[in-house]
């Protein structure tokens, strides 16, 4: 049996001689160190020896698999270097050539906006946060202390999959999923993909973008909103740009507003694109944080008080760049995007 061993060792050393690449190194293992190879085949009729022969043999085997396995490796990485230099010989890069018609991508107008977007609210101390497209019923709705009878429960509003589970109306679920998380204080951010049942025409798309924001803590009043969104109006749009207030409703603030900014092509001053005056669309929405809201995301609304705000991130992207149709952000015609 120890001729045997020798035999195969010299055997398995003279064929790795041979080998040309990996299918033929994998080949040879499995002959001689597989499971129904040369050695397992040898120490399977161990049983055949005397007691005195079996530690010897075994000992003399070990040794052999040894040797084999030390070669097989050494020859893998042989012919991983040989392949490496055939490829690098195949695959030479020709720095001197031109690359003047060379079309470099770009970021699209929308994402380029929400970028700019949570940038601007990170330089002032708030945190992105992210969450889920498809939402409960209870985080999109329920705590936000939308009442059962309101028109965006309707499933001609929203896309339903079933009787718990939606596609999100808003990216207000997020400022849910955050304060149960988190606590108070809190000042986040978040933008995302929203949907809704809409018709399409050039303000309006089953499909928009929202960024929403939010702050929680102690003796945060309307001044702080205020102060906040006037801030990233002239941020977004320049110093000279002025912001308008005007209430509204919504059911998870209390007071809550829209808010209009002066008109971004004349300044303020009057022209056909604000109809003279002075004010562009709607920009956004907000309001002080309604108690319910607080409570049922586990926050004490006798110590911490908050305001929130959603913006419509198309809607921005069309003020900022002078879009008059929203489809033309969703058409993914080059012509439109190439302009930006």
């Amino acid at each position: 049996m120890k001729d045997r061993l020798e035999e195969l060792r010299d055997s398995a050393l003279k064929e790795l001689q041979n080998v040309v690449d990996m299918a033929d190194l994998e080949s040879l293992r499995v002959k001689f160190l597989g499971k129904k190879g040369e050695i397992t085949s040898i120490l399977r009729d161990m049983g055949k020896l005397s007691a005195e022969m079996r530690p010897v043999i075994g000992q003399m085997a070990n040794e052999v698999r040894s040797e084999i396995e030390d070669k097989i490796s050494e020859a893998k990485e042989l012919l991983k270097e040989k392949m490496k230099e055939a490829k690098l010989a195949t695959e030479t890069i020709d720095v001197t050539v031109s690359t003047e018609k060379l079309v470099r991508g770009h970021r699209h107008p929308l994402i380029a906006t929400a970028e700019e977007l949570e940038d601007l609210f990170i330089s002032m101390g708030f945190k992105v946060v992210t969450g889920p497209e498809v939402e409960t019923v209870e985080n999109n709705f329920d705590a936000l202390n939308t009442p059962d009878n309101h028109p965006s429960r309707d499933m001609s509003d929203t896309f339903y999959i079933n009787d718990h589970i939606l596609l999100r109306t808003q990216t207000s679920p997020v400022q849910i999923r955050a304060m149960k998380k988190y606590g108070a204080p809190l000042r986040m951010v978040s933008a995302g993909r929203t949907f809704r049942f809409d018709n399409v025409d050039d303000t309006h798309s089953p499909m928009f973008h929202q960024l929403e924001g939010l702050v929680v803590d102690e003796n945060i009043s309307l001044a702080n909103l205020i102060h906040t969104l006037d801030i990233f109006v002239k941020e977004l749009f320049g110093d000279d740009m002025k912001t308008r207030f005007r209430p509204h409703y919504f059911p998870f603030t209390e007071p809550s507003a829209e808010v209009d900014v002066t008109c971004i092509k004349c300044r303020g001053e009057g022209c056909p694109s604000c109809n003279f005056t002075g004010w562009s669309m709607e920009l956004l929405g907000c309001g002080m944080v309604h108690p319910k809201v607080l409570e049922t995301c586990g926050i004490d609304s006798e110590k911490y008080t908050g305001f929130a705000f959603g913006m419509g991130i198309d809607r921005i992207t069309m003020v900022k760049y002078g879009i008059n149709d929203i489809r033309m952000l969703f058409d993914n015609d080059k012509r439109f995007l190439d302009q930006f």
